[in-house]
């Protein structure tokens, strides 16, 4: 019997991608099953393990991607998103078994459901996007990648509020935002089934973002803290970079995101203000 905690060191320390989505899959059905029930207790990685190939370059030194429409242009986008899910697989098994310091808080079942449910959904994006690359003649590792996500990561790797507070309310939250535009793009160029394919992606991340959302309140409720006003300092101190406009704000309220939460901090950083 494997502990889930036991699983997700598994995953971490699994290199191919494909291999890495496929236990993901098998060990969320194992625990929705109830063949693993023990949460158990691992040390964790500072990183997981990758193969070779993607090669992993910094944010401006990716290549620009070619006009919009264009093979090797879709080939481009699929390839990131590949990539970005692959990093999700791996956020949503740390989550679950990092010891952060909860400071009393502790991580119920319905916890590890919903992150369960979260790397499942990841691993299923993962390899639906390698299908539509070889498709086009192409997979995941032919295309430089950038390590910014995993960054994310070890930033709040002692902060299990912070970590919600980035990955899924930032991060997942701003895929809600572009994913709609990728979708009209693909129906625009008549591809149906990468458009079919990035709303499922989309769809799934609303719950994603919720379940981020559901427990980051539970975590204020417990520690007695503003919810709005705890998440906008933890956005400040954590997070490098922007939180862009335009706002995708329906699928953001279904996700639980309030607008005034996050339209702050978007008008601060038009007015010039940097997030640390």
């Amino acid at each position: 019997m494997t502990a889930l905690c036991e699983a997700a060191l598994d995953v971490l320390n699994t290199p191919d991608a494909v291999e890495k989505s496929q236990k993901t899959r098998r060990y969320a059905a194992a625990w929705r099953k109830g063949e693993i029930y023990e949460i158990g207790q691992v040390d964790l990685p500072d990183r997981p393990a990758r193969s070779e190939r993607p090669q992993l370059l910094a944010p401006k030194d990716m290549p620009r991607r070619a006009k919009a429409g264009s093979p090797r242009s879709k080939i481009a986008l699929l390839h990131a998103l590949a990539h970005i899910e692959l990093n999700a697989i791996d956020l949503a098994w740390d989550v679950m078994a990092r010891k952060f310091a909860l400071g009393g808080f502790t991580r119920p079942k319905g916890f590890y459901d919903d992150w369960v449910k979260v790397a499942n959904d990841e691993a299923k994006h993962h390899l639906m996007l390698e299908e539509r690359l070889n498709a086009l003649g192409a997979s995941y590792g032919d295309l430089p990648a950038h390590d910014g996500l995993w960054e994310s990561s070890e930033k709040t790797a002692h902060d299990f509020a912070a970590r919600l507070a980035i990955v899924p309310m930032v991060l997942e939250a701003r895929g809600l935002d572009v994913t709609p535009g990728m979708i009209a793009i693909m129906e625009k160029y008549g591809d149906e089934e990468t458009a079919r394919c990035l709303q499922i992606i989309h769809d799934d991340e609303v719950t994603h973002v919720r379940a981020g959302t559901r427990w980051f309140e539970a975590w204020c409720a417990h520690h007695g803290k503003d919810v709005e006003e705890t998440w906008q300092d933890l956005v400040r101190t954590y997070f490098n970079g922007q939180l862009k406009r335009p706002f995708n704000h329906p699928s953001r309220e279904e996700a639980g995101m309030i607008r005034d939460w996050y339209e702050p901090l978007a008008e601060a950083l038009d007015s010039s203000e940097s997030v640390a």
